[in-house]
């Protein structure tokens, strides 16, 4: 179906450069026919090419700290006021770790860096759906997606206190999923992803093992980004009107294999 999301409006968050997630999602927003404002931190701004993703999709960009109710405030009035109406659509992809680009291992986390993570990673979707609620900004029907990973229900090594923190946010989509659902038909979903090579994921110790472990073990091998864009847009979408308070796996059939036969072979060659 072409045009999926004409005449519909959104806010995406976290498009640093062409290889995130985010940046994947607003051009194939901008393909299907939607218009939407970008938005990052100011730090991450500097450092991204957000600039040029704004040109290609005539997108205004609205800077603002996701940790900041006051910025979350101008975010949404300011969105509206350019889109000219109400919000159908909201991508949080936003997540930091201070304690994993310390190099800091699981056990001696910084504490105050812990709360940080916790605040920029899996409390800015609360204030953003807070800010939202506050000014009516999203329209019946409208959609909010957050990006997750499986780390929030298994341990993996060098994930560190951002495991809590995927745990966190996908606990706050299913509340507040619940919350706007009965408010104003708002679905509120999680979508867990494959390893993917963003700059974000690229940073985190041990990275590219966990990357070549997930393609190994899934059926389909690891999900691209252009497809988690994909998906994206089809949860934005009215196809998928009642879908709310899920974490939706899009990761290839990791999370549902026990073991494949390429694990088989490394496994058997690593013993004999």
């Amino acid at each position: 179906m072409p045009n999926l999301l004409a005449g519909k409006v959104g806010i995406i968050s976290g498009a640093l450069n062409e290889k995130s997630i985010a940046w994947k999602v607003a051009q194939k927003a901008h393909a299907e026919g939607a218009r939407f404002v970008l938005t990052n931190a100011p730090l991450a701004m500097r450092m991204g090419e957000i600039n040029a993703l704004a040109e290609e999709c005539n997108a205004p960009i609205i800077p603002a700290d996701a940790t900041s109710v006051e910025d979350l405030e101008k975010l949404f009035s300011g969105a509206q006021e350019q889109l000219g109406g109400k919000i159908d659509f909201v991508l949080h992809s936003i997540g930091m770790s201070p304690n994993i680009r310390k190099g800091k291992h699981y056990g001696e986390l910084n504490y105050d860096w812990f709360q940080k993570t916790l605040d920029i990673s899996a409390l800015s979707l609360h204030k953003m759906l807070h800010v939202a609620e506050k000014q009516d900004a999203l329209n019946e029907w409208g959609s909010v997606v957050a990006l997750s990973y499986i780390a929030a229900q298994r341990a993996f090594l060098d994930y560190t206190d951002m495991s809590q923190a995927k745990a966190v946010l996908e606990s706050i989509a299913r509340s507040y999923g619940q919350r706007l659902g009965k408010q104003k038909k708002v679905r509120v979903n999680t979508v867990s992803q494959s390893p993917t090579k963003t700059t974000a994921g690229a940073g985190i110790s041990g990275f590219d093992a966990f990357y070549d472990y997930a393609d190994k073990l899934s059926p389909l091998g690891n999900a691209p980004a252009e497809a988690c864009a994909d998906y994206c847009i089809s949860l934005f979408s009215d196809l998928t009107r009642y879908v709310t308070m899920q974490n939706l796996m899009h990761d290839g059939g990791f999370s549902t294999t026990g073991i494949s036969e390429e694990m088989v072979e490394v496994l058997t060659k690593a013993s004999s």
